[in-house]
């Protein structure tokens, strides 16, 4: 009647989603405990060693999933200390446990405290501490090592990262503009994991640029993929907004968002999740000028695409950010149809990284902010529309 029963549960058991089956783990939660410290020696006054520490490194090439495969347990212990003894007055230290992770992995506990990050190979950070061992003035018993759950959270680490609706063209783009080959249709949610691609130049310099899930209406409250997208876009140094001309609509149950609603909204999406976001550098990238009418449209536009900033009050307040993105340029395109656009957008996002990693060096020798001076004639004119 057990077996009956166990294989009526399996098959009424809820599948696993396809995308999860793929590889691409953004979390992972494992256990870890610090070794116990050694006892020690009243009679000799010996020492116990020290108990083992968890430590993690990171490492650039492999993934959470390459975590988790090497360790299903998910359970990470690290030694306990020797006690002390006739023969070892100091006993010997635990075993330290080494293991790597991806480089971008923040170290959380499981009430939220955040332990450490690591974004450069090589960095480790200790994330469970061994006890210490038993001495004089502990009464010579060791004391216990940390323990706890611990949440692994990767944020991708690109140079651009795509931002748009869904079914707006990011997967297309990425795909024709760099090395990535992220599925395509024709509805929305596509996109159910994020696709990390190459842009190849023929100098061999290279650009990494991030595609990923496309964002809803409320995405800042975790709605949709909400911070599954959100948080990767910290780490990005430049925003490539892309929007659909002829606007967007989820579904009956959402408004239909004309493209320049959808500009005030992706943009009050980003603000409400983190403002500091809004200071990013960025450029816009209004997309699908191949279809019936976008010209029109387009010409219909293209005086507030100059001067939004002048047009924001006109929208509802909860659309309305309180501020916008300062676009360096406005670009229309099709990302499908017009390899000459693709090319272009493919200068701009290298002309303007290059701006950007300038300022970085120069912040760092505590120079002026060349990245505000290039900017500035775009704050007060307007960004340039192409």
């Amino acid at each position: 009647m057990v077996y009956l029963t166990r294989i009526i549960l399996e098959k009424i058991k809820k599948r696993t989603r396809r995308y999860l089956k793929e590889g691409f783990r953004d979390s992972l939660r494992i256990f870890v405990s610090g070794g116990a410290g050694g006892n020690g020696l009243p009679k000799f006054g010996g020492a116990g060693g020290k108990g083992g520490d968890v430590i993690v490194e990171a490492k650039e090439g492999i993934t959470l999933d390459t975590v988790f495969k090497s360790n299903v347990s998910k359970r990470f212990l690290a030694k306990p200390g020797k006690h002390a003894s006739h023969n070892f007055i100091l006993g010997p230290p635990g075993e330290d446990v080494t293991f790597d992770v991806p480089v971008g992995v923040t170290v959380y506990t499981e009430l939220g405290k955040k332990l450490g990050e690591l974004n450069q190979e090589g960095e480790k950070l200790v994330i469970a501490k061994g006890g210490t061992g038993g001495h004089a003035k502990n009464g010579f018993l060791g004391t216990r090592g940390q323990v706890y759950h611990i949440r692994l959270d990767l944020k991708l680490i690109a140079d651009v990262g795509l931002v748009g609706f869904p079914n707006a063209g990011k997967s297309t783009l990425l795909k024709a503009i760099s090395d990535a080959k992220p599925k395509i249709a024709s509805y929305p949610f596509t996109t159910i994991k994020p696709n990390l691609g190459v842009i190849n130049y023929n100098d061999l310099r290279q650009i990494s640029i991030a595609d990923l899930p496309g964002l809803i209406e409320g995405a800042y409250r975790n709605r949709g993929m909400g911070h599954e997208f959100l948080k990767h876009v910290e780490r990005t140094k430049l925003l490539l907004m892309i929007v659909d001309i002829n606007g967007f609509q989820l579904n009956h149950q959402y408004p239909h968002r004309s493209c320049l609603e959808t500009i005030m909204l992706l943009t009050k999406e980003l603000e409400l999740y983190n403002e500091e976001l809004l200071d990013k550098p960025s450029m816009l990238l209004i997309n699908k000028m191949d279809s019936e009418g976008a010209e029109h449209l387009f010409n219909n536009i293209k005086g507030q695409l100059k001067e939004l900033n002048n047009f924001i009050s006109q929208y509802e307040e909860n659309m309305r950010p309180s501020r916008l993105l300062t676009f360096s340029h406005i670009i229309p395109i099709s990302a499908k149809e017009d390899r000459s656009d693709i090319e272009l957008v493919k200068n701009k996002l290298r002309t303007l990284l290059d701006v950007v990693s300038e300022n970085e060096q120069l912040e760092n020798n505590e120079s002026y902010d060349l990245y505000g001076e290039v900017t500035k004639p775009l704050k007060e004119r307007g960004p340039k529309l192409i």
